[in-house]
């Protein structure tokens, strides 16, 4: 029985490292294929003709490379100023679009001085990514465009309090009106019209798309965190919603073009922590697309919507609101746009049928355990609420969790110490049937009987374990608030690993290691062990010391190299599960003790301050 205990107990750590491969070297399943019916003719027809890559071309009417700077970009066109407490750019004049913001509450690295973290930037700059809005109409002449250079009065500033006008006469009796408007935060609102003064009915959709031209090449990399298109889509009239997500590389290989007809709803394009996403009225029937096309070198990563073709009659005016959110994914900020400033309380996150922008904070990749993840989430949220230390919120979600296991946990650790308390009987057991195997295990279950242990219990914290580490992994990982918070001392960025490691002797030499010749990559990687990491490799070592040994001397000694193997692994992970790791070592160490002494069990801890004393260790 002891040896099933021990080989159940590897399975479980051996599918508890498959978990974390999966996670990092498997892309996730497919999604399930479902297109969606296309609209009518015409409005496919708009919706191309609409939002068609505005790639700068080249003398010879081919696309040119991607040269500019930012700034050459920046100055192609005439701009308008936009200055909020969280963001801070400019609109292009020429397109009418939102392609130019920095996010100032958030910096690029936790250095001194860092710039702002850069979100759009302009067309005919590398990597360009921006927010275009207009009228589409099949065989219309004189629809602003990419290259329309709309008209503002001067002196026009973009903030929460003033809104910018822009107007465009297409001298064909069209006169489009555009309104620019911001909140404090992250949210654009787009009010765009066009008025009729010709003599001939016309028909048009509205549409909005967010583009990106080419992205960086360390994008889409993550597989642990979804980077690509996004959206929710209203089904059935709206009566539920889909999320729909496509990483950037399948996105590209597997479905560059992909369609959905909803009803409200949103869509975007979205990195780890950032994210801009197109929220139509939420009454309004369109239809979507992710699309990807190529443009010379260059992929454009398109996502879209065209709204329903209207008759536009002389004298009459079309207008239709569009917003656009640009910023941080924020927890509390998406949840607040879900519910239009009124959120439910953080323990009925599930709530969503007063949902203004529905399952907005879905913008975080909660992953397929959503519903352990967003819980775990809203407590250290709670406990970061109250100490205002997201390092400190970790310990405190690592003892709430305890709490709650306590009763659970105290009958393991209370079999494991009765189990390593008759260890000897056992080996005695094994001498006198080494050539009976089935009377050895009779006599074992007898004494296992007798002293009242039940063997399966010992894998029950390892297992209870599972769910609450993958779920802060996730958490930690795709969580914007966990993005350079700071702990103490040295750790500046609960996201990242340690920074410290004992190459140089933890900061001691004034050496960086990754400057070695030849294995300077390998000395900062796998060789790049913190401080935490043996801090937890060490309470790893000690929880393992207190646990009864293996059946099998070869399991024994596969068990002993778990600490060195764990504390390798765990140093590249991010130092805010490391954290929690070690902490939860920490309390089951204190817990496994005092049951160990109330059993008069010999332990380790013990026997290091016996040593320490020049005494024998014995259990009192």
């Amino acid at each position: 029985m002891q040896n099933d205990n021990k080989n159940t107990l590897m399975f479980i750590v051996s599918a508890f490292a498959i978990l974390i491969g999966y996670q990092f070297f498997i892309l996730g399943p497919q999604q399930k294929k479902a297109e969606a019916e296309l609209r009518a003719k015409k409005i496919v027809e708009a919706q191309t003709a609409a939002t068609q890559p505005g790639i700068v071309l080249g003398p010879d009417g081919r696309p040119a490379p991607l040269k500019l700077s930012r700034d050459a970009a920046k100055a192609q066109s005439p701009r308008l100023v936009v200055d909020t407490p969280a963001l801070s750019g400019s609109i292009s004049l020429k397109g009418g679009r939102i392609d130019d913001l920095w996010l100032k509450q958030y910096a690029q690295t936790t250095k001194k001085n860092s710039p702002p973290v850069e979100l759009f930037r302009p067309e005919g700059a590398e990597h360009a990514w921006f927010a275009d809005f207009g009228w589409a109409g099949a065989n219309l002449p004189g629809l602003p465009d990419s290259r329309t250079v709309w008209t503002a009065a001067p002196g026009q500033v973009l903030r929460p309090t003033s809104p910018v006008v822009l107007t465009y006469d297409n001298g064909q009796g069209l006169v489009f009106t555009r309104t620019i408007s911001v909140d404090a935060n992250a949210m654009f609102t787009v009010a765009d019209s066009v008025r009729n003064q010709g003599t001939q009915t016309l028909s048009l959709a509205p549409y909005a798309t967010v583009q990106r031209q080419g992205i960086p090449a360390d994008l889409g990399k993550n597989q642990i965190v979804h980077e690509g298109a996004i959206g929710v889509f209203g089904i059935d009239g709206g009566k539920s919603h889909e999320l729909k997500q496509q990483k950037y590389g399948k996105w590209k290989k597997d479905k560059p073009l992909e369609n959905f007809v909803s009803k409200g709803g949103w869509a975007g394009i979205t990195d780890k922590y950032w994210l801009t996403a197109l929220i139509p009225d939420q009454a309004q029937d369109i239809t979507a697309q992710y699309r990807v096309t190529q443009a010379g070198p260059v992929d454009i990563y398109d996502v879209n919507f065209v709204g329903p073709v209207k008759a536009l009659a002389p004298g009459q005016t079309l207008a239709q609101n569009t917003r656009l959110f640009a910023g941080a994914k924020t927890v509390p900020l998406l949840r607040n746009y879900e519910f239009g400033g009124q959120p439910p309380a953080w323990w009925k996150f599930w709530d969503e049928k007063k949902a203004e922008v529905p399952r907005f904070d879905d913008a975080v990749d909660w992953g397929m355990f959503r519903f352990f993840t967003r819980p775990i989430f809203n407590i250290m949220e709670m406990f970061f609420q109250l100490v205002g230390n997201f390092g400190v919120a970790i310990l405190l979600l690592t003892v709430a969790l305890k709490l709650v296991l306590y009763p659970l946990a105290d009958k393991s650790y209370e079999s494991m110490a009765k189990i390593k308390k008759i260890a000897p009987e056992v080996e005695k057991l094994k001498a006198k049937f080494k050539d009976d195997p089935a009377k050895q295990q009779q006599e074992m279950m007898g004494l296992y009987a007798k002293e009242k242990i039940n063997p399966m219990m010992g894998c029950l914290p390892m297992l209870i374990q599972i769910p609450v580490f993958y779920s802060l992994y996730k958490v930690l990982t795709v969580t914007i608030e966990m993005r350079h918070a700071p702990f103490f001392g040295w750790i500046q960025d609960l996201s990242a690993r340690d920074p410290s490691t004992f190459m140089n002797l933890f900061g001691l030499i004034p050496w960086d290691p990754a400057t070695a010749p030849l294995i300077g990559a390998f000395l900062s990687g796998p060789l790049h062990i913190g401080v935490w990491p043996l801090l937890y490799g060490f309470t790893m070592w000690l929880t393992t010391a207190m646990n009864p040994p293996a059946a099998d001397p070869i399991q024994q000694k596969i068990f002993q190299f778990f600490p060195i193997i764990f504390t390798f692994t765990l140093s590249q992970f991010s130092v805010g599960l490391v954290i929690y790791w070690c902490w939860s070592n920490v309390l089951t160490i204190f817990q496994q003790y005092i049951i160990m002494r109330r059993y008069k069990v010999e332990n380790p801890i013990d026997q290091i301050i016996a040593r320490f004393q020049g005494k024998s260790a014995t259990a009192t």
